[in-house]
């Protein structure tokens, strides 16, 4: 049965750790990011950007998928299944869909904007029992077309939307999606710092988790964020294991070919990075 994030996330903020949002793309990333969770007692979210979305032919195949794997699956753990960058209307669409948590990234309107749809937003969602988490300032990078310019937050403007009722808040502090350069300048903790000085205990989320060094992840976290969200590690280390495969003409071999063994090692891989962000982010048995 799937939970809001709501609770998972307050626990996390009380108990120093973080809660992976793990991006699900299709049968196999689900299967292996749910098996995970379950074998490490670990909360966990489902992201879905709307792109993954459309490709897996919308959100009520998706809802349907991830409600029916953790019956069959038997997995007992907290789940969220959330909406990743959301648009006005994409969120409506995943509450009809049956999502138990949304993002509505209103990081690109103008503040007072903002604040209005977030507001409308908060009450649908919490009317119904869902969480919700909104943006701030920019996540850097792109993301299955959500293009960020990679803002630092206005502290203040956190407090704003903190004010709302929201459950959860990205604050872009210089993070980005995708692969960091190597260029990159690192997190601003002196903004992060800032912004949950001014919004307490509300749990802070970081996007755009692959690549960022291990010391700063626990700093980040002692600085209260209390959900990671990872994507792209999880597709190179499907990628990697998968180009392996073939590349070793195991796919040539008997019934090599056969999709269930091609994509096998590229199952286990992201199996393998979960455990390893749930380790590193301190969710293991904290179901």
């Amino acid at each position: 049965m799937l939970v809001s994030a709501t609770e998972m996330l307050k626990k996390a903020v009380e108990g120093h750790y973080a809660v992976g949002q793990f991006n699900i793309n299709n049968l196999e990333w689900t299967k292996a990011i749910l098996l995970t969770a379950q074998e490490n007692n670990s909360p966990v979210i489902l992201g879905v950007s709307e792109g993954a979305g459309k490709y897996m032919t919308g959100y009520k195949t998706v809802s349907a998928m991830v409600n029916a794997m953790i019956e069959e699956l038997n997995i007992t753990v907290p789940v969220a299944l959330h909406l990743d960058h959301g648009s006005y209307a994409g969120c409506y669409k995943c509450v009809k869909a049956g999502f138990s948590s949304i993002m509505f990234d209103g990081s690109h309107f103008p503040i007072e904007e903002n604040i209005e749809k977030t507001t409308e937003l908060v009450h649908v969602a919490h009317n119904l029992g869902l969480s919700i988490e909104a943006e701030v300032g920019s996540i850097g990078g792109e993301e299955d077309g959500v293009v960020g310019a990679g803002e630092i937050a206005d502290p203040e403007e956190c407090k704003k939307i903190a004010d709302l009722g929201v459950d959860f808040l990205a604050a872009g502090i210089g993070n980005i999606h995708g692969k960091y350069p190597e260029n990159w300048k690192g997190l601003d903790f002196d903004a992060l710092a800032k912004i949950k000085e001014l919004v307490g205990d509300l749990p802070l989320v970081l996007h755009g988790g692959t690549g960022i060094p291990e010391d700063m992840i626990k700093k980040a976290i002692s600085l209260g964020v209390a959900k990671i969200n990872v994507n792209t590690e999880c597709q190179l280390y499907f990628q990697e294991a998968t180009r392996k495969y073939i590349e070793e003409g195991k796919d040539l071999q008997g019934k090599g070919f056969d999709p269930r063994k091609l994509l096998a090692p590229g199952f286990e891989g992201i199996k393998t990075i979960v455990k390893e962000k749930m380790e590193l982010f301190g969710s293991v048995n904290k179901a």
